[in-house]
């Protein structure tokens, strides 16, 4: 009775620390200009808190991926768990744009650990077969928690609540960190042999198709979560309150959640080239809509197609990470996961001169066009790499 009970309870504890760590990343594009004015500084300056914490959050990939392969998957969930919530009441509690970066960036480093960890566990104990459905079911978490960031972040901008925004997921993590307790470790962990970081490394980078996959998300970081910051801001610049600029935004993260049943119905019917080439389509239209000009319709319209972009298309590079080198998987998710987050650190740098002069149409013009050759060279990859297995 109790292992069932730990077997019910197990995904729904990962889906939930999915939600926290979303919720804690997005909720601060709503906040931007609200902030900037808080502690009079400018729009570009206070990118950096974004762009860092994607950053660190990228940078921390492998070292937690090679954590968790020494302690385990759960145990570094909780660990860090416990760690944001100190750097979330730093953020709460900071006096100037100095510290609120450094413990944006304490928190990203901490919050890495999460996801990377969950997709492993889903790797280490759901079959192939169903492994695109559970990794669904946890991006469906992700995007609930992305979704209330941007609707609460910009209600708390419009407030004047922001440091609330930081404190509240950070400390919820941490009860959720007591929560996890419950959560056994997977039984592949437990049965398998240890080996050095560097051996873990090693089998990586002899793989190409593992280093094709990790250039993508890099690319695809870039695409999706750099310029998808602006969207907020790109409203406000028109005068839109924050609260709706995070409401008109939220629709992200409840599309990620509609779009990602769509691709569960259809995932084994189309096959994974395909689900990448619709995201791309869908990623380019999404900012076409925002390069307009930035009205209530078409950012909403830009935050509807690119949640669809992510559904399809991110969803699908995940499941192919876990499969590419299956007996060094928690570092082949580390290292993808780095790159995600520093492709998308770059772009919110990149495109934050910018957003500050008011440039959006540019800024989102850019992002379609690059969507272009991401979906073209990934889908054909993807389609080369099946080949190939079916060949072996």
């Amino acid at each position: 009775m109790r292992a069932s009970r730990e077997s019910s309870d197990g995904p729904r504890l990962l889906q939930l620390a999915a939600f926290f760590s979303s919720f804690d990343r997005f909720v601060v594009a709503p906040m931007l200009v609200t902030i900037a004015a808080s502690l009079q500084v400018s729009l570009t300056g206070v990118a950096a808190t974004a762009s860092l914490y994607y950053l660190f959050y990228g940078l921390m990939q492998p070292v937690w991926g090679m954590v968790s392969d020494r302690l385990g998957r759960v145990r570094v969930i909780r660990l860090s768990l416990f760690g944001v919530a100190v750097a979330g009441v730093l953020s709460a509690l900071a006096p100037n744009l100095t510290v609120l970066i450094a413990a944006r960036a304490f928190a990203g480093g901490l919050f890495a650990a999460v996801i990377p960890a969950s997709l492993v566990y889903i790797g280490d104990t759901v079959g192939i077969g169903s492994r695109q459905k559970a990794l669904a079911d946890l991006m469906a978490a992700s995007a609930v928690g992305t979704a209330l960031a941007t609707v609460l972040g910009g209600v708390a901008a419009y407030l004047d609540g922001w440091r609330i925004a930081f404190a509240t997921p950070a400390l919820a993590g941490a009860v959720l960190a007591v929560m996890l307790v419950r959560l056994p470790e997977p039984k592949s962990f437990s049965e398998q042999k240890r080996e050095g970081p560097l051996v873990q490394a090693g089998r990586v980078l002899v793989q190409p198709w593992a280093l094709v996959v990790v250039g993508i998300a890099l690319v695809d970081g870039a695409v999706i979560l750099g310029f998808l910051t602006f969207l907020a801001p790109s409203l406000e610049s028109v005068g839109f309150s924050p609260a709706v600029a995070g409401l008109a935004v939220g629709l992200y993260g409840l599309a990620v959640l509609g779009w990602t049943r769509a691709v569960k119905l259809v995932a084994n019917r189309l096959g994974a080239s395909a689900l990448i080439l619709i995201g791309a389509s869908m990623l380019m239209l999404g900012y076409a809509s925002g390069a307009v000009g930035p009205s209530l319709a078409s950012v909403s319209a830009a935050a509807v197609l690119v949640g669809g972009g992510f559904a399809f298309m991110h969803s699908t590079l995940q499941t192919w990470a876990t499969e590419v080198v299956p007996e060094a998987r928690a570092t082949v998710i580390s290292l993808f996961a780095a790159a995600l987050f520093a492709g998308s650190a770059v772009a919110t740098m990149a495109a934050a001169p910018l957003a500050e002069t008011g440039s959006f149409n540019v800024l989102f013009a850019l992002g379609a066009m690059a969507a272009v050759p991401l979906g073209l060279f990934a889908g054909l990859a993807r389609h080369r790499y099946s080949g190939n297995q079916r060949q072996s």
